[in-house]
């Protein structure tokens, strides 16, 4: 299922919950990049094996494949710029290939990125980063959702990305 505010009323009867996929994702959206970036890292890689399996099975990563092959075929300073592309949604050749992805392989392909991060075949997260307190916190919430929630969360997250060529 699917959250919106409406869903959510419909199927919870606490206000408090029915928020909290629309609330959590408008805390992402005020973080600066590199605490977007960081979260995401972090939110696959510790909470990614209760969220993530829903996602590669749902999603054609195929599509997006030749992307990752390009990211991993870059320096790591221009892997890191390609990430930070995407979550500013700038006008970028790979923002643009992103942009016309489904939901669900945007999901997929964030997922995939971690996987290549913790291989050591894209930049990794740098040792010298710590997350801010609103990131951390934010991450907590994101933990205490019920796994629904968290994959409607994490898949709003990974569409908002990017640069939708086809959006007037």
């Amino acid at each position: 299922m699917t959250y919106t505010t409406d869903s959510a009323l419909k199927y919870f009867s606490n206000p408090e919950l029915a928020e909290a996929v629309p609330a959590t994702i408008s805390l992402f959206q005020r973080l600066n990049v590199d605490d977007q970036l960081g979260l995401l890292w972090f939110a696959y890689t510790e909470i990614g094996r209760s969220i993530t399996p829903a996602a590669p099975g749902a999603a054609r990563l195929q599509f997006a494949q030749g992307l990752l092959e390009q990211i991993q075929a870059m320096s790591h300073e221009q892997q890191l710029e390609v990430m930070r592309d995407l979550a500013k949604k700038l006008d970028t050749p790979i923002s643009r290939a992103y942009g016309v992805l489904t939901n669900n392989t945007k999901l997929a392909f964030w997922y995939k990125l971690a996987e290549l991060m913790e291989q050591g075949k894209v930049v990794p997260v740098p040792a010298s980063y710590k997350m801010s307190t609103e990131a951390v916190n934010l991450l907590a919430r994101i933990q205490n959702l019920d796994f629904s929630q968290q994959i409607t969360v994490l898949r709003k997250v990974a569409a908002d990305m990017g640069r939708d060529p086809f959006a007037a």
